[in-house]
């Protein structure tokens, strides 16, 4: 249960994102809805509260709070993309990779997009032979330059409500004792026995399973994908 009183409509709109801000994982899904109601009277304040939250972390409110200022063409929604060129979450590159198109997509919600330039860094951060074949080899995984794997993982986990990401799926699959065959249906890659189609049979929203996105060809077998969730610098998110 949340603490203190009710969340109700009689709550000033600074004291509903303070408590959205300070709650528990738990207790800001249930805050969403009362968020999501006001957002017009939360809408003015959201700049001024995203500027004192920490942008080189993945907390996921900064992220909820970002989609709901974007969603609906406004002002204030200008006014925070002139502010933020590069997106709100601060990343860096070891390959001096651009992730502001990334980071727009999935402040957008726009999650196909996003998902496909997430593939495209990954072959990037692969090097040229990945870039020119159109797929990454698990045994380019692990020079792969932990920043931008940070990175990626850290933008994806904040503009999802903490529900997608590397990181996510590393921890499905502990939650999995290790078994892929469990992991596939628990993510909706696989369903009775099959693969799911891309893209047409993948759900590109919020409300998909649980570590759903970013997306890993498995056709070719579980390795890329093991390879990536045992990279050193994702393993680090995985077990903090």
């Amino acid at each position: 249960m949340l603490s203190g009183a009710p969340v109700s409509a009689n709550v000033s709109p600074e004291d509903l994102l303070q408590r959205f801000q300070a709650a528990t994982a738990r207790q800001r899904r249930a805050l969403l809805g009362p968020v999501q109601q006001r957002v017009a009277e939360l809408r003015p304040l959201l700049a001024d509260h995203l500027a004192g939250l920490d942008a080189t972390g993945d907390d996921w409110a900064a992220g909820a709070l970002i989609q709901l200022l974007l969603e609906t063409p406004s002002a204030e929604a200008q006014a925070f993309l002139d502010l933020h060129p590069q997106g709100w979450l601060a990343t860096s590159s070891a390959k001096g990779i651009d992730y502001a198109p990334l980071q727009l997509q999935l402040a957008r919600m726009a999650f196909e997009e996003a998902d496909r330039l997430t593939s495209a860094i990954l072959r990037e951060l692969a090097g040229a032979a990945a870039v020119t074949r159109g797929y990454v080899y698990y045994s380019e995984v692990p020079a792969m330059p932990a920043p931008d794997l940070e990175a990626l993982d850290r933008l994806w986990v904040c503009y999802s409500r903490g529900r997608f990401g590397f990181s996510v799926q590393g921890r499905l699959l502990q939650a999995c004792q290790g078994r892929w065959e469990q992991l596939w249906p628990r993510l909706g890659w696989k369903q009775d026995g099959r693969w799911t189609r891309y893209p047409g049979s993948f759900a590109w929203s919020i409300d998909a399973p649980e570590g759903h996105m970013p997306l890993v060809n498995q056709l070719r077998g579980v390795r890329l994908m093991d390879a990536l969730l045992n990279q050193p610098a994702l393993q680090q998110r995985i077990n903090r």
